[in-house]
C-alpha cells in the first residue's frame, strides 16, 4: 500500500488533517492502533466528559433549582448506570460519524499500531499478531497524549484512577479525592459533586486553573465552594495508597508545613497529560524528542524529516483538540503549497464546569509582565436580565484593551454559555477589533452576548450602560 499522506492517529488533529487532505487530492490513509475513530476527544476525553458533564447538570437542576421557577418535584432518583449508557450512547453516534467522513472522503482506515521502519515505510501491527507495511511520501504524527502522574501518585485504575476510569464509575463515590485543580480534575469532581459524591481537591499551585486570568480562578473557586467542594490550595501530595475499599492520601500544606491525610473511597489524579509516542519507532527516521517528551518542530510544523509533520498533543503547546484540528488543517493545506496561518494567541481557552469559563488572548498578569499599558473593563451577569431570567447570574466578562489604540487584547469570562460566548471575542480578536467596534455593534435583547459589548462599553471611557 501506498499513500501521498498517512496521519498517525485518528484524534481531532488526525482525522480533520486527513479529510483536507483528502479534500486537496491526496491519496490519504489514516492508521488508528484503537477500533474505534477518534482518538482520546472522542472516546475517554471531550466528548463523553461533557455528555456526563450535562446529565449531571440536569440532575442537581432537578434536585436543587426547579423549585424557583415553580416546578416542584420530589422522590428524584439516580440511575447512574442508565446515565453512563447515555454517555456511551453519545460517544459511539459521534465515533461512527468519522467513520462515515472516513468514507465521504475515500480515506483508507488502517486499523493497528504504527510505527516507523524507516524514513517512507510505516509498520502497522494488528491485533491478531499480524503486521503490513505502508510507504508514503509525507507522513503526520498525530498521537495525542496520555494522562501523567507523579512518584507517589501511580494509577491503577481501580481506587487511584483517570479520568478514563472516573468517566465510567459504576458508583457515586462517598468522597472524590481530586488531586490537581486544572481542567479535568474540576469538571469531573464537578460532576460528581452534583451527584452527591463528597469532593476534595488538592492543588499544589495556590489557585485553581492556574494557566488562566487569576480573577476567573478565584471566582470560580468562590462559587465551587459554595457548592459544597472543599479545596486544599498550596498542598503538596506526598502519596495515596490503595486500602483495597477505599484510599488515603497523605499530603504537605506547604504554608504551614503541615501534614494531612484525606480518606475517600476514589482518588483521580488529574495532574496533566503527557505526549503519548510509544514505539513509534521515531529513533529508526532520526526523531529525538524534547525534555517534555514532545516532538520538535519548526514552524511549519515539520520535524527534522521534512516530510514527517507532528501535530497537537505531541508537539509543544496547549493540549487542546480545536488546536489539533488547526494544526491538522496547516499541515494539509501547507503540503499542498498554501500558505496557511495560526494565531497561537488565539486559541481559546474553556472549563466546562457550571459556571463555564473561557478565555482569549492575554491575562491581566501577562500584561503586567510585559509591562504593556492597558486599560480593562468588566461586566457582571448578575447586571444582565437574560442571566436574572434564567437564574444563572454567577460570572462576569472583563475585557483587556491596548491603552493607546483600543485594540482588545484578550478577553476572560465565567458564568453562563461563556464555552459559546468566547467565539466572538475570538472572531473579534481575529479581525484586531477594538473594544469599541464591539461597543457600537448591536446585540440581541436579551441575550448572554450583551454582557461582552458591556464589558467593552466599560473599557471604553468607563460607558457601561447597566451598571
Amino acid at each position: 500500500m501506498s499513500y501521498d499522506v498517512v496521519v498517525i492517529g485518528s484524534g481531532p488533529g488526525g482525522y480533520v488533517c486527513a479529510i483536507r487532505c483528502a479534500q486537496l487530492g491526496m491519496k490519504t490513509a489514516i492508521v488508528e492502533r484503537y477500533s474505534t475513530l477518534g482518538g482520546t476527544c472522542l472516546n475517554v476525553g471531550c466528548i463523553p466528559s461533557k455528555a456526563l458533564l450535562d446529565s449531571s447538570e440536569r440532575y442537581h437542576s432537578t434536585v436543587h433549582s426547579h423549585d424557583v421557577h415553580g416546578i416542584m418535584v420530589k422522590d428524584v432518583k439516580l440511575d447512574l448506570p442508565k446515565m453512563m449508557s447515555r454517555v456511551q450512547n453519545v460517544v459511539d453516534s459521534t465515533c461512527k460519524g468519522i467513520d462515515f467522513l472516513m468514507k465521504k472522503n475515500k480515506i483508507d482506515v488502517i486499523q493497528g499500531h504504527g510505527s516507523f521502519k524507516d524514513k517512507n515505510t510505516l509498520s502497522v501491527k494488528k491485533e491478531d499478531g499480524s503486521s503490513e507495511e505502508v510507504s508514503f511520501k509525507k507522513a503526520v504524527i498525530a498521537t495525542g497524549s496520555k494522562p501523567a502522574s507523579f512518584p507517589g501518585m501511580e494509577i491503577d485504575k481501580k481506587r487511584v484512577i483517570s479520568s478514563t476510569e472516573a468517566l465510567k464509575l459504576q458508583e457515586v463515590p462517598k468522597h472524590l479525592i481530586v488531586i490537581g485543580g486544572g481542567v479535568i480534575g474540576l469538571e469531573l469532581g464537578s460532576v460528581y459533586r452534583r451527584l452527591g459524591a463528597e469532593v476534595s481537591v488538592i492543588e499544589y499551585m495556590d489557585g485553581i486553573i492556574g494557566m488562566m486570568d487569576k480573577e476567573l480562578g478565584k471566582n470560580l473557586q468562590k462559587v465551587m465552594k459554595k457548592e459544597g467542594i472543599n479545596f486544599y490550595l498550596g498542598h503538596k501530595v506526598e502519596n495515596v495508597t490503595n486500602e483495597g475499599k477505599s484510599v488515603k492520601v497523605k499530603a504537605t500544606d506547604m504554608k504551614k508545613d503541615k501534614a494531612i491525610e484525606l480518606d475517600g473511597d476514589y482518588c483521580l489524579v488529574s495532574v496533566g497529560r503527557k505526549p503519548y509516542t510509544d514505539n513509534l519507532g521515531l529513533k529508526n527516521i532520526g526523531i529525538e524528542l524534547d525534555e517534555r517528551g514532545r516532538i520538535p518542530t519548526d514552524e511549519h510544523l515539520q520535524t527534522n524529516q521534512g516530510h514527517i509533520f507532528a501535530i497537537g498533543d505531541v508537539i509543544k503547546g496547549s493540549m487542546l483538540a480545536h488546536k489539533a484540528e488547526e494544526e491538522g488543517v496547516f499541515v494539509a493545506e501547507y503540503m499542498a503549497g498554501q500558505k496557511p496561518h495560526i494565531d497561537y494567541n488565539l486559541v481559546p481557552g474553556v472549563v466546562y464546569t457550571w459556571p463555564e469559563v473561557a478565555s482569549v488572548g492575554l491575562s491581566e498578569e501577562q500584561l503586567k509582565e510585559q509591562g504593556k499599558s492597558y486599560k480593562k473593563g468588566s461586566f457582571p451577569f448578575k447586571a444582565l436580565g437574560r442571566a436574572r431570567a434564567s437564574e444563572e447570574s454567577d460570572g462576569f466578562i472583563k475585557v483587556l484593551a491596548d491603552d493607546q489604540t483600543d485594540e482588545i487584547l484578550g478577553v476572560h469570562m465565567i458564568g453562563p454559555r461563556c464555552a459559546d460566548l468566547i467565539s466572538e471575542a475570538v472572531l473579534s480578536m481575529e479581525y484586531k477589533a477594538s473594544a469599541e467596534d464591539i461597543a457600537r455593534t448591536c446585540h440581541a435583547h436579551p441575550t448572554y452576548t450583551e454582557a461582552f459589548k458591556e464589558a467593552c462599553l466599560a473599557a471604553t471611557e468607563n460607558r457601561s450602560l447597566h451598571m
